[in-house]
């Protein structure tokens, strides 16, 4: 094992220091794992068992079950073996993945990445994607936690490439996603390529935004404000900074907390007010102690924290303090941290005017920053990316040509179903025009039969005749005046009824100068007993309204023939026409003051010829087609009247109609 390559390896004292170190922690590790099976509480093992009887795959599924226990590296140890043992490859790779975690949160990052290459190498025995993808991200953000700049860019963008070949991609794909475009982001940042970072974690906090992943959206809104302050824009930074601290809060997170304010009390330097910056840095200084077991945040605590001081002429304090946080920086493997504190102990000294210890400080500053900045680095890592797009382009011609020949094999699948489509439509057509005009002709077929039963009933021999006689009568009489007179009605009642006849709907005026024409043929019979009144409402005119034609004398005739012939006195029928509620309907009464139709029946059947009656029949019939024709239907209601005390008054026929 070597030590860090910035370490002067001259320098017994820290060559000794970091073997010792790692030879303590690799002897306790040893020892404490050795008895770790008998110190795992029987819950746990019933629940490890339980889960690899399951065998659920996945991060997500497996999370759900030891999320509580991730950060514990005895029962991550067993979860491990006991997964290699039953041969559960994502057990394993989990556990694996999770020591790793725990071990880089410590700093231990030699021990970490050993054991995020075994999970890798788990997840690629095993096939499974989804810990590859995770695996290698992990070793990305190790890599950059040392500064190692070209694997970590190698790592990461493997990971990116291999979550962003899946089509149907899984929540945990899509972290996974989210994760590398952050790192590769951290990764510019170091690269002092701020603009370039700041696309990368503005697309990384969009998709975190996209899947409610709160802390994702702390770290880039974090990361964003450090890309801002080192671009000079303090003010922004600040505005990220404290839109992290809020999220964190929200979740509750004490590393956020530490990470926020630590870099908010940054900004407060910068601005100069080290007052503000150092009373913000104690305020979270048991916080960061409490979380301090992740040098990564310790380290740039203690470093601000002395570059406070440093500016309030707190010089002794001052250098405590960033000798602490170097010291941490060197122990740990943390370079960036290692070079700002030299750099800060550098100007702490040309304020104490030690010119010699400020030029050694200042030395090994610029060493670090060579090694971890220097333009070999730079041009990796613009490889990297620019092969990653240009075999990204080819990847998304491919697909697009592979596209393009399915769509024109769709295209051709389709052209054909589009003709034998077309094909069957218009047999279907053929035959649906066929059947329909064998209902058209039915239709006028059926009209036509109701047009001559209807132009029987108006024309019955019965009427004819007896019209005839009744003007025969007048001229036998004498009454050459009144013969004249209605010859003349009943030639034009004739010639109305022919006329009619051939059309389907008339003017309401002629309908009812037909009805007049034939009221007063009739009446000749009655010897004018019968007062016949017709009433029109103001509101309609009868020469725009059109209605059936002839629908109105069939009971007409019914009123006279059952209800006043048998009646003695006083004979009325009143036609009253007025507007329905709806404009598109009329209502049409005819009211008599005959006997009634319980009467009428009566007399009826006591005749020995019983004429059977089809003129309202026909109308009925008639109505119905007519209505249906213009989407509408009609209503036909018959009532008998009764005086107050129940005696039969008439009858009332009501008809609601659609016009046209």
């Amino acid at each position: 094992m070597k030590p860090p390559s910035y370490i002067n390896e001259s320098d017994l004292h820290l060559r000794f220091i970091f073997y010792m170190r790692r030879l303590l922690l690799i002897g306790f590790f040893y020892f404490y794992f050795q008895g770790y099976s008998q110190t795992v509480p029987d819950s746990f093992i019933k629940t490890v068992d339980s889960l690899i009887n399951a065998a659920p795959e996945g991060f997500t599924n497996i999370h759900s079950v030891l999320r509580t226990h991730r950060t514990d590296t005895l029962f991550m140890r067993y979860v491990a073996e006991s997964s290699a043992k039953e041969e559960y490859a994502d057990g394993q790779a989990y556990a694996l993945n999770e020591l790793g975690r725990t071990y880089r949160r410590l700093s231990l990052f030699i021990e970490a990445i050993k054991l995020h290459k075994e999970a890798l190498k788990v997840a690629e025995t095993d096939d499974d994607l989804e810990f590859k993808v995770a695996s290698l991200n992990y070793l990305g953000v190790v890599y950059r936690r040392t500064s190692s700049i070209r694997t970590a860019m190698d790592y990461n963008q493997r990971a990116l490439e291999l979550a962003e070949s899946v089509e149907n991609r899984s929540v945990s794909i899509k972290r996974s996603i989210n994760i590398s475009v952050n790192c590769i982001g951290n990764l510019y940042q170091m690269l002092n390529q701020y603009d370039r970072a700041l696309e990368y974690f503005e697309r990384s906090l969009e998709l975190e935004t996209e899947l409610g992943n709160l802390l994702g959206q702390a770290i880039n809104h974090q990361n964003i404000g450090e890309c801002k302050e080192e671009l000079g824009d303090l003010t922004g930074a600040l505005k990220d900074y404290r839109t992290s601290l809020a999220i964190n809060e929200t979740i509750n997170d004490d590393m956020g907390r530490v990470i926020c304010n630590t870099a908010i009390a940054k900004i407060y330097i910068k601005q100069n007010n080290p007052k503000e910056a150092l009373e913000l840095l104690k305020s979270i200084e048991s916080t960061a102690i409490k979380v301090g077991k992740d040098k990564f945040l310790l380290s740039p605590f203690f470093i601000n924290l002395g570059w406070a001081k440093l500016l309030l002429k707190q010089f002794e304090e001052a250098e405590k303090n960033m000798l602490q946080g170097l010291k941490i920086a060197e122990e740990n493997i943390l370079p960036t941290e290692a070079s700002q504190a030299n750099r800060l102990l550098a100007e702490l000294n040309k304020n104490r005017r030690n010119f010699e210890k400020a030029l050694t400080y200042t030395l090994k500053a610029e060493e670090l920053e060579k090694q971890i900045l220097n333009e070999s680095t730079i041009r990796y890592v613009n490889d990297i990316i620019y092969r990653y797009d240009s075999q990204k382009r080819s990847n998304e011609m491919a697909v697009l040509a592979k596209q393009k020949e399915t769509a024109l094999l769709n295209l051709r699948k389709k052209n054909t179903t589009l003709l034998i489509s077309a094909i069957v439509l218009a047999l279907l057509a053929g035959i649906f025009y066929i059947l329909y005009r064998q209902y058209q002709l039915k239709n006028e077929k059926k009209l036509l039969t109701l047009e001559q039963s209807m132009l029987r009933s108006q024309m019955n021999p019965h009427f004819l005749f007896n019209s005839l006689n009744s003007i025969k009568l007048y001229i036998i009489n004498n009454e050459q005046k009144n013969a004249v007179h209605y010859l003349n009605k009943f030639s034009k009642l004739v010639r109305k009824i022919l006329e009619a006849s051939s059309l389907r709907e008339i003017p309401l005026a002629e309908e009812l100068e037909t009805v007049e024409l034939y009221m007063n043929i009739e009446n000749i019979r009655f010897s004018n007993e019968i007062d016949f009144k017709i009433r029109i409402s103001d509101d309609i005119d009868p020469h725009n309204v059109k209605i059936p034609s002839l629908i109105l004398q069939p009971f007409l005739e019914n009123a006279l023939w059952h209800g006043l012939s048998s009646k003695t006195g006083e004979k009325k029928i009143v036609l009253n026409v007025r507007k329905a509620t709806d404009e598109n309907f009329i209502h049409i009464s005819i009211t008599d003051n005959g006997i009634g139709r319980m009467a009428s029946e009566e007399i009826k059947q006591s005749k020995v010829l019983k004429r059977k009656s089809v003129g309202i029949d026909i109308t009925k019939e008639r109505l119905s087609n007519f209505s249906r024709d213009y989407l509408n239907s009609f209503n036909l209601q018959i009532l008998d009247l009764y005086t107050d005390d129940g005696k039969p008054e008439g009858t009332k026929v009501l008809l609601h109609i659609p016009i046209v």
